[in-house]
């Protein structure tokens, strides 16, 4: 198992996206946490995506969902029986409202940790406002990926995981070279530096390998893991599209993205 702690890659803009939708996410969830356990859950159900929402989208029937639900603790489960709108107005703010809902403090934790990593260099490299249109775009084709392969599924999703594994997936392109230091547990626990491209890649072989898994009936923790594999896609194919409008200063993309992609010597 690998754990990013930081990159050892320098950035010049102050990421003043990437800290207000970590602050926005964690108001979200200490907003959601204050209200009572049957409140929290009706939030997550009403405002998480469900693909069978969309699936019916528009067809003036409720869909009707038996949900399961756990305590904080994650103890004895209830059963909530759920009709929910099919109407545009209610479905279609689900792909946004979605990235910002959390199920624990280690989910949000998690996310906004990855974000910090590995976003604050991506926000450099975009500047601030297409930053914000790259990660909240991604996030919602990270969901339709999702959707796309359950498509009558019941069960609600959320979390940023998506928009994240998108930033993932931009800085993997971006700068696969830079050193990230990384708390390995692989018999011993140890601290090592590196190179960008095979801590994402690694972390992203994991999600498609559960993916798959998933699809062959494997029984998996409840993770929404083709929305990270998804959502890691679009930043690999979004980042160099939208980098075209965004040289860097005495560059252009096809010289920086050769750089990067010398493998020779590491600079360190």
């Amino acid at each position: 198992m690998i754990f990013p702690l930081f990159d050892l890659n320098p950035h010049r803009r102050f990421p003043l996206v990437t800290l207000f939708l970590i602050v926005a996410n964690a108001a979200v969830m200490a907003w959601s946490w204050s209200l009572p356990q049957a409140a929290q859950q009706q939030v997550a159900i009403e405002h998480g995506f469900m693909p069978a929402r969309l699936t019916n989208v528009g067809q003036g029937k409720p869909v009707v969902a038996k949900i399961e639900t756990r305590g904080r603790r994650g103890r004895a489960a209830n059963m909530v029986l759920a009709q929910l709108s099919t109407s545009p107005a209610a479905v279609y703010p689900t792909l946004l409202t979605t990235m910002f809902l959390h199920g624990s403090l280690a989910h949000v934790a998690l996310n906004m940790w990855m974000l910090w990593v590995f976003g604050n260099n991506i926000e450099d490299r975009l500047g601030h406002l297409v930053y914000l249109a790259f990660y909240l775009v991604s996030g919602i084709l990270a969901t339709l990926t999702f959707w796309a392969t359950d498509p009558q599924g019941t069960m609600p999703v959320i979390g940023a995981s998506g928009a994240v594994a998108a930033v993932l997936g931009a800085y993997a392109i971006t700068f696969p070279k830079a050193l990230v230091r990384t708390l390995v547990f692989f018999v011993i626990i140890t601290v090592v530096d590196l190179p960008a491209l095979v801590v994402l890649g690694v972390w992203f072989v994991l999600q498609l390998v559960s993916g798959l898994l998933g699809f062959w009936g494997v029984a998996l923790e409840p993770v929404a893991f083709w929305a990270h594999i998804g959502g890691f896609v679009a930043g690999l194919l979004l980042m160099p599209l939208l980098s075209l409008g965004a040289s860097p200063t005495g560059a252009d993309w096809p010289k920086e993205i050769e750089s990067f992609f010398q493998f020779k010597d590491p600079p360190r």
